[in-house]
């Protein structure tokens, strides 16, 4: 970093944290088996340095209880705010480590739930600033790193059975190898993605056929659909998908989480004949051996399982990786404690030789993944192959540099940070509930004001 910063302008001087929402579920955007009327939101943290910088970071989050987000990183706040954030990346694993053992607040989430929510908004703003300061995009601020400086980022507590300090050093110098041939590669072409933008439970199939047939045009040829409502509907829709794609394309299906752990065996082996690639999170994401069983019987059927998005800590992860319940590893940007922890599982995965394909689509949850993905490619695992990124084209236009899909490929982020900043234009209009846009659907009646609601 720049001589130019002196301790004191690396002080943390102030960190906000807004709710922002929007109303996704008025056209069912975002709608599947379990989350039926989804209103994409985040809470959104600033935290800005005394020379005047800011970074941003945010949580994904689907509507009511943003408001709890929120709270719980007011209340995590006092551990950040004074800090010089030169201390903190000098040993971020453990100031990563101390934010989520602070002993009071450990026992309302230890590792898991709403404080773990509001420390990876805390940790990602944390990550967008530290690559404004070095003028880096995130994904190479980590490519960058040597490996002693990545591994002194990961807590590795609760995971030395799987992985020690030492074995991940080891994996990141063999990255080392290739890796200017592969940031070439990856600055020439992107990072493959597949999209469910045509998959939502709640959409027509004149709005299916539409979407399928515009995401062929762009490039797709992997597609995912929502199912686990209705045996026969999704029997219809995947024929009607199938017929719209062909089958020279990947299919994956999604149930979110509803079916008991037999059901999810029946109801695949009935969804077998359509070749889905994988059924993802097919009953409760915490049920790593519900998981392995499934992943045990759809095998021979060539079904893979794939879940991780509602994943809570990377000892959960550890878990589904060592129990062998999943065959494709869903991270996801926003839901455990930021890139650190992500990072472990990252590593954990590679070490096991399980392919990670993140979760994406959620307000900001593409223009953070991609960093991560990109990451992984140029400096871990060193192939992009067979391991997709989601793509849901939503929420973009927000941001001032929203993720940017070409050719079904996401093009590498060359901006400094994180690429999580919102426009100002899209904070005056959706924090709830007093964004201008808002207000007006609460004056027509389209929402309820929740201001009229209190005592």
């Amino acid at each position: 970093m720049s001589h130019t910063h002196t301790r004191e302008n690396l002080k943390i001087v102030s960190l906000d944290v807004k709710d922002v929402r929007f109303p996704t579920s008025l056209h069912a955007d975002g709608s599947d088996a379990m989350h039926t009327d989804p209103d994409y939101s985040c809470a959104y943290v600033t935290i800005k340095i005394q020379a005047g910088l800011e970074g941003y970071g945010l949580t994904f989050t689907l509507g009511r209880g943003t408001e709890i987000v929120v709270q719980a990183v007011k209340t995590l706040s006092s551990m950040i705010v004074g800090q010089v954030v030169t201390d903190i990346y000098k040993e971020f694993g453990t100031f990563w480590r101390t934010l989520t053992s602070e002993s009071q607040l450990r026992w309302i989430g230890p590792e898991k739930g709403v404080t773990h929510l509001a420390t990876a908004a805390i940790i990602n703003a944390l990550w967008d600033l530290w690559g404004k300061l070095v003028k880096k995009p995130v994904w190479q601020l980590l490519a960058d790193m040597d490996p002693e400086q990545l591994v002194a980022c990961i807590d590795f507590r609760y995971l030395s059975n799987v992985i020690t300090k030492e074995e991940a050093l080891q994996m990141l110098r063999k990255g080392q190898v290739g890796k200017e041939e592969r940031v070439n590669k990856l600055l020439g072409k992107g990072y493959p993605c597949y999209t469910t933008q045509a998959g939502w439970l709640g959409y027509s199939n004149e709005k299916i056929n539409q979407l399928a047939q515009k995401y062929i045009d762009l490039g797709f040829d992997a597609f995912k659909v929502k199912v686990g409502k209705n045996l026969y509907e999704d029997i219809k829709r995947l024929e009607f998908i199938r017929n719209i794609i062909g089958w020279e394309r990947t299919l994956m299906v999604d149930a979110n989480q509803v079916w008991e752990v037999q059901e999810a065996i029946d109801w695949m082996q009935q969804l077998a004949q359509f070749k889905p690639l994988w059924i993802e999170e097919p009953t409760s994401p915490d049920d790593v051996l519900g998981h392995a069983q499934i992943a045990r019987a759809l095998k021979p059927l060539g079904i893979g399982v794939a879940t991780g998005e509602m994943c809570c800590n990377r000892v959960l992860f550890k878990q589904f990786l060592q129990a062998e319940a999943l065959q494709f590893c869903q991270i996801d940007s926003a839901r455990i404690g930021g890139v650190n922890e992500i990072l472990s599982v990252y590593l954990m995965a590679h070490k096991l030789g399980v392919k990670v394909c993140p979760h994406a689509g959620g307000v900001g949850l593409c223009e953070m993944v991609q960093h991560l993905q990109m990451w992984d490619y140029v400096a871990l695992s060193g192939t992009s192959e067979g391991k997709y990124v989601e793509y849901i084209d939503q929420q973009h236009e927000h941001f001032v540099y929203p993720s940017i899909v070409k050719n079904a490929h996401y093009l590498a982020p060359r901006e400094p940070g994180y690429s999580t900043e919102f426009k100002k234009e899209a904070l005056e209009n959706y924090v709830y509930p007093n964004g201008k846009e808002w207000e007006s659907m609460f004056e027509k009646g389209i929402f309820s004001d929740p201001r009229k609601n209190k005592c």
